[in-house]
């Protein structure tokens, strides 16, 4: 029996993927983004042990109102518990609840096999890119970017639908040439990108960071003016991209 490590659900997700969501959120993640509204779910420790059946028993309960919706798997990070996902993703799909899958692409340590089985049992990845620049990624994330460059190119092979979220961050992200590199890299998967999300930052999870008794950097970063989101949005669809923010 497969067992998820998991930090928390929410039964009824609005922001998480296309209509309403059970969203459930994973416990550990190998990312340290400097603003992470979620710090609480990075250790591999703390949270609640599940089995699918457990998942699918609570969602089953709410599946009446997810008809234009289904299910998101959220982190953390969920494809450092893969089989579990894959399990419960294989569950859902034979009841004809719709899958969707949240993840940052950090697959250094996700085996081939159940990344593969992953995403074949996902109706939808939103695909969380942070920096493309490969120091200005470590310095961000704590972690290197090339696998998820490579997580990027796997989506594009397998002509996988997905939705490209990106943090805009002042100072880290809006610069118009990063992206205009992140346009760049992304067109490769335009064929299977429904839409971009551009995501202004914000400081709504600071406590977060006070209680796991962590230092939070961007205290006296604001969040991006409504001109740079619009300047980065225009760029994005002058290239032919659907943009949301």
């Amino acid at each position: 029996m497969t067992i998820g490590h998991l930090h928390s659900i929410d039964s009824f997700g609005t922001v998480d993927g296309p209509g309403l969501r059970f969203v459930v959120f994973t416990q550990h993640c190998e990312m340290r983004c400097l603003y992470c509204h979620n710090p609480d779910t990075w250790s591999a420790k703390g949270g609640t042990d599940y089995t699918v059946e457990q998942i699918m028993k609570k969602l089953r309960s709410v599946k009446p109102f997810l008809k234009k919706g289904g299910i998101t798997v959220s982190g953390g990070e969920p494809l450092l518990q893969a089989d579990f996902i894959a399990e419960l993703f294989e569950s859902c799909q034979r009841e004809g609840i719709h899958t969707c899958l949240d993840t940052n692409g950090f697959m250094k340590v996700v085996e081939p096999k159940a990344l593969t089985r992953v995403l074949d049992a996902t109706d939808l990845v939103l695909f969380d890119m942070k920096q493309v620049d490969p120091e200005r990624h470590l310095a961000l994330t704590k972690v290197s970017n090339a696998p998820v460059l490579e997580f990027a190119r796997l989506l594009a092979e397998r002509n996988q639908p997905h939705w490209l979220r990106h943090v805009v961050v002042p100072e880290w992200t809006t610069d118009p040439e990063h992206f205009s590199r992140l346009l760049d890299i992304i067109d490769q998967q335009k064929h299977c990108l429904e839409k971009i999300e551009l995501l202004p930052y914000h400081q709504l999870g600071v406590h977060k960071w006070e209680a796991v008794n962590q230092p939070y950097e961007l205290i006296a970063t604001e969040p991006p003016l409504a001109s740079e989101m619009e300047i980065l949005a225009n760029m994005a669809r002058e290239r032919g991209f659907v943009v949301q923010y």
